[in-house]
């Protein structure tokens, strides 16, 4: 009661309805994705309150996955990257002139998924923020390990890339002066590196400007369904068919939200497939079955939610959307973690409540505004694509009003545009990059607080745990490679033989 008390403020209503509006946007237009719409929108909330800018930022990400269905069923392109495996069945549906139900149940399943996931955000918040009172520095560095091992862990591409961009965001983390002794780490006698570098203008420059480069030079066209939408509500026989869905891909959403680098985008992927697998018609999949655009939908709205849970409770971002949140609340001056909830009631019970209040925006303006989503994607890219690199300029500048910052953005895009073509993911950098910091003190503190001796990490037995699985993690990923490489090399030597 107390956190709606402030969601429900004039104020934080329109902060809610901005960032839910401005998520469906991002999610709508292929391109530009939630980190990078957050990073361009982290100056402009320099200037409100701290509940209000978390309000609107979480509203965005949320929203965001909303707004992705609508041009994977309408268009056959994700607006955003969870949001891939509802293109399988829900352009089908499009083509069948079924675009109405489909759009109908994503809302409906988003809705649903969304809420509880909340719900589940709200009940087990605070038992795990006690939890967390426990932990050391001993066991938040064994913790913020497993984090970084789970996002090489699942990462969609190399695992050997993903481990070598989580070395650069630990090494890009470390510029700037030492906290404890203050002496200059690779900040090449340069001042404006004294400070170390800024997560928003890394992030604009990773996901924004490099973004927009990479779609300057593809060049699909974007055609929209011909057939009228109409019948946005799912008959009958519709919400029979995909009840069980909506079911398991809340709950495999959830679930997956809340491991680092698991996320929506996994969420997903694997909700889709679990319901092919159960299915008793396999076959319908990808030819337009409705329970195809429900189970992801529901997963990455869920996920989405309880992803929340270890960013607020442990101070650890689980996804690089939340690393950018994450810099957000830092910026304001507040540490996500178990102390936030006693600290800082009002920001987090006031941003848990207006996830309630943002779901039910979503879903009363996603239907009615449909047709004017659709005249959103006419936009030709000529001028969406300069409108958001000024947008990054400005958000760069403005910041600390240095053109040093402008730099360092541009620097970011070109690389994260290189990133792109050479398939290494950003995610396992921005979050590398925030959590370094958190992992160089934690490791200090706990090899002064021991004397030097690594045996804690392996004897305290949370530590002990954490790092176990982690290791296991790492072994398991790199195990069949290893032994691909022995296979090579022995038929390489048996050839040499002969």
């Amino acid at each position: 009661m107390y956190g709606f008390s402030i969601a429900l403020q004039p104020e934080n209503l329109f902060f809610c309805l901005l960032g839910s509006v401005l998520g469906t946007l991002v999610g709508v237009l292929p391109g530009i994705g939630p980190p990078g719409a957050i990073a361009i929108l982290l100056p402009i909330t320099f200037k409100i309150s701290t509940t209000g800018a978390i309000i609107m930022l979480a509203g965005l990400y949320y929203g965001a996955m909303y707004g992705g269905s609508t041009t994977s069923i309408l268009v056959n392109i994700p607006g955003e990257a969870a949001s891939v495996v509802t293109c399988m069945d829900g352009y089908q549906m499009a083509l069948q002139g079924r675009a109405g139900p489909a759009l109908g149940i994503s809302a409906f399943g988003s809705f649903i998924a969304g809420t509880i996931g909340v719900v589940g955000l709200m009940l087990f918040s605070v038992p795990l923020s006690k939890m967390a009172l426990k932990f050391g520095p001993h066991e938040y560095f064994s913790l913020i390990i497993l984090g970084l091992t789970f996002v090489t862990y699942l990462s969609h591409g190399s695992m050997l890339k993903s481990i070598m961009m989580c070395c650069f965001g630990l090494m890009l983390s470390n510029i700037g002066l030492d906290p404890i002794t203050s002496t200059p780490r690779i900040t090449f006698d340069i001042p404006e590196l004294f400070d170390g570098i800024g997560i928003a203008p890394v992030a604009m420059g990773l996901f924004g400007v490099g973004e927009v480069l990479v779609n300057l030079e593809r060049t699909i066209a974007v055609e929209l369904v011909k057939t009228k939408v109409r019948h946005l509500f799912p008959s009958k026989l519709d919400w029979i068919a995909s009840r069980w869905a909506l079911v398991r891909g809340t709950f495999v959403g959830f679930f997956l939200g809340i491991l680092p680098g698991g996320g929506h985008v996994v969420a997903s992927f694997l909700s889709y497939g679990l319901e092919k697998r159960l299915s008793k018609h396999p076959e319908k999949f990808g030819k337009g079955a409705i329970e195809g655009v429900a189970a992801p939908e529901s997963a990455n709205n869920s996920a989405a939610s309880s992803s929340f849970i270890p960013l607020l409770t442990l101070g650890i971002p689980p996804n690089v959307t939340l690393s950018i949140l994450f810099g957000a609340f830092l910026i304001h001056g507040i540490t996500p973690g178990p102390f936030l909830i006693r600290d800082h009631p009002d920001v987090f019970w006031g941003v848990l409540s207006s996830m309630y209040v943002g779901n039910v925006m979503l879903l009363v303006l996603n239907l009615p505004l449909i047709p004017m989503w659709v005249q959103v994607l006419k936009i030709p890219g000529k001028y969406l694509y300069p409108l958001i690199l000024l947008f990054c300029l400005i958000g760069a500048y403005s910041m600390n009003n240095n053109v040093f910052d402008v730099f360092v953005m541009i620097i970011f895009g070109v690389v994260g545009y290189l990133f792109r073509k050479f398939e290494f993911e950003g995610a396992p950098l921005v979050l590398a990059f925030v959590l370094g910091p958190l992992l160089d003190m934690n490791l200090r503190q706990a090899l002064l607080i021991s004397e030097g001796s690594f045996v804690d990490f392996f004897t305290r037995p949370i530590s002990a745990v954490t790092l176990g699985l982690a290791i296991l993690l790492l072994f398991s990923a790199t195990f069949p490679f290893v032994m691909k490489r022995l296979q090579h090399y022995r038929e390489s030597v048996d050839e040499d033989a002969l």
